[in-house]
């Protein structure tokens, strides 16, 4: 099938990377692949999705990926992460490292020690690293910039059902769905040739987003204990003892922050979680329209307009968030 102009216009900024990328895939036989730590589903399914691409395309290749693992992702969705002892980093290898504005994020520190690196990533280039670059904040996801890369190499290559399942994975979760305002006609285009392979699009929602009963006891403390300002921002608090209380780690406390999603009235919304191994809170920020990242910042996080992250040394400075957010509304 004819490959949808979108798509090919799209790659056009990009081919010049694309070929380079190709080139290095084809010239290493030991690859590593990369992503922040902490994972989400773009972090973890653009991983896997182009490690299982390679494998399929590159059988004699040896292919792994590291960082940590999901707390419920894996393993109902992804599998697990590979393990290597020192010796295997001492040999040539290919580092690509997927969805990381910058290094300090990288899970995995012995990316480092890739004789040639490579980052694909959709986050503000805040740290440009890598022999190849391939940064687009327009993408909805790091998926949709790797998708549109393997469609568009030169060659008899083909992306399998679990490539598929992967890759559509990361757009949906990143997209909040194909809700966000980054989703566009073109990450409609790769969402429709992923599932051109015959995945089913209904087992990648059922998996990505199953919840156990106790889950429930989760969202139903948020519901009682979140806080809204005047100017229209939803937060709540997920201290190290209310973490214990409800059986949830601290990666899980950002998991009810959309049920403030659609609400009237509620302009954005987050989710404070006490991060007792770091001394800090950790703090997710969503918005509808109004980019609140520029806000994250000022916390040092970042992140994308509706979507980021950040983090507050004390809860003393969540009542400075919230005005802070409240003076974009």
């Amino acid at each position: 099938m004819a490959l949808d102009p979108v798509i090919k216009e799209y790659g056009k900024k990009f081919i010049k990377e694309y070929r380079r990328v190709l080139s290095a895939i084809k010239r290493y036989d030991r690859i590593a692949i990369f992503r922040h730590t902490m994972p989400d589903f773009d972090a973890l399914g653009t991983q896997l999705g182009l490690a299982t691409w390679i494998k399929d395309n590159f059988p004699n290749k040896e292919v792994k990926v590291f960082g940590d693992n999901h707390v419920t992702f894996t393993p109902r969705l992804y599998r697990e992460m590979d393990s290597a002892n020192q010796t295997w980093f001492k040999e040539p290898f290919l580092a690509i490292i997927c969805d990381t504005g910058n290094t300090s994020r990288i899970a995995d520190p012995r990316w480092k020690k890739g004789k040639f690196k490579i980052k694909i990533d959709h986050h503000p280039d805040v740290e440009h690293y890598g022999k190849i670059s391939i940064v687009d904040t327009s993408a909805a996801a790091a998926s949709e910039i790797v998708v549109n890369m393997l469609l568009n190499f030169k060659g008899n290559y083909f992306i399998s059902k679990e490539a598929a399942f992967y890759f559509h994975s990361a757009i949906v979760g990143d997209s909040g769905s194909f809700k966000y305002s980054s989703v566009s006609r073109h990450t409609f285009a790769i969402a429709g040739e992923l599932v051109s392979t015959g995945i089913s699009v209904s087992e990648v929602y059922q998996k990505m987003f199953l919840k156990q009963i106790d889950d429930l006891k989760v969202t139903a403390y948020v519901l009682n204990h979140f806080e809204v300002s005047d100017k229209g921002v939803a937060y709540y608090v997920l201290d190290a003892k209310i973490q214990e209380e409800l059986k949830i780690t601290t990666e899980r406390g950002k998991e009810n922050v959309n049920l403030f999603a659609n609400i009237e009235g509620i302009n954005c919304w987050c989710s404070v979680t006490e991060d007792v191994k770091d001394h800090c809170w950790r703090v997710s920020l969503r918005s509808k329209d109004i980019p609140i990242n520029g806000v994250a910042e000022m916390f040092e996080g970042g992140g994308h307009a509706q979507a980021s992250g950040a983090k507050l040394n004390s809860l003393n400075d969540l009542p400075r968030l919230i005005e802070e957010l409240g003076k974009l509304f």
